[in-house]
């Protein structure tokens, strides 16, 4: 598959119904993949933290979830199809599950959070298959969680523990399991069980998704410094490279 590096981190270039035809593949043939739903904030971590970078190396697939990575890989004249959010590809997902009865494990976020979502799970998702749950706080009991979701023998692990936790523990973890794919999915818990709104679809269809985050919750304004300065970043790599 072709990969575009930014900074060090090498993207897919797909489409998001290309990565997902390719991940439905994995899944009828009972294969195994770490996907990596990274943007800007993401790729400058792996950059100051050298074990993360290697966590990412590990990965199968890295796309493109934010506009950021979009623009990083116009400046480097290697432009990316477009930016593959992740929520939108662990909902699609979710559907390929509904249909053909897959088997899905969820790990992450606060207890309450998933008291709310697993509900709304069955409820829209009638047909797939919960094939168990845990809230991302069990510092400590480690192993007892790696044995559940291995007992789960999931088809879908979507992790959300926030990174770089939530890519750290897939990378230690994945083989020990048989099957699946896992994926770090950050805060997406909180939007499926409606304790969080995502952005309208005409903000999404602008590219200021981030912009909607930053207002509902501007304590975030720390973290959206990361996007000009992955931008220096990238030229100042580019005029590096070019010289």
């Amino acid at each position: 598959m072709e990969k575009v590096d930014i900074l060090g981190v090498e993207f897919d270039y797909v489409t998001q119904q290309e990565i997902l035809n390719i991940l439905h593949q994995k899944i009828e043939r009972n294969k195994k993949a770490f996907v990596v739903t990274a943007n800007p904030e993401i790729v400058m971590h792996a950059n100051k933290d050298p074990q993360y970078m290697n966590t990412l190396h590990f990965a199968n697939h890295i796309i493109a979830d934010g506009i950021g990575i979009i623009i990083g890989s116009k400046i480097i004249r290697q432009p990316l199809p477009e930016r593959v959010a992740g929520f939108d590809l662990m909902v699609e997902l979710l559907n390929i599950a509904n249909q053909e009865g897959l088997r899905v494990f969820f790990l992450g976020a606060k207890e309450q959070t998933l008291e709310q979502m697993i509900p709304k799970i069955k409820r829209e998702y009638p047909k797939l298959v919960i094939a168990g749950y845990h809230h991302g706080f069990f510092k400590g009991h480690e192993h007892t969680i790696v044995q559940m979701v291995k007992e789960a023998k999931a088809d879908l692990v979507f992790v959300a523990l926030g990174f770089p936790k939530q890519e750290e523990w897939i990378q230690k973890n994945i083989d020990s399991f048989e099957k699946g794919i896992f994926m770090g999915i950050g805060g997406s818990f909180d939007i499926l069980a409606g304790t969080a709104k995502r952005a309208p679809v005409f903000w999404r269809k602008l590219n200021i998704e981030w912009l909607h985050r930053l207002i509902q919750q501007p304590s975030r304004w720390r973290r959206m410094l990361a996007l000009p300065i992955f931008v220096k970043k990238i030229f100042q790599h580019k005029r590096k490279n070019s010289r």
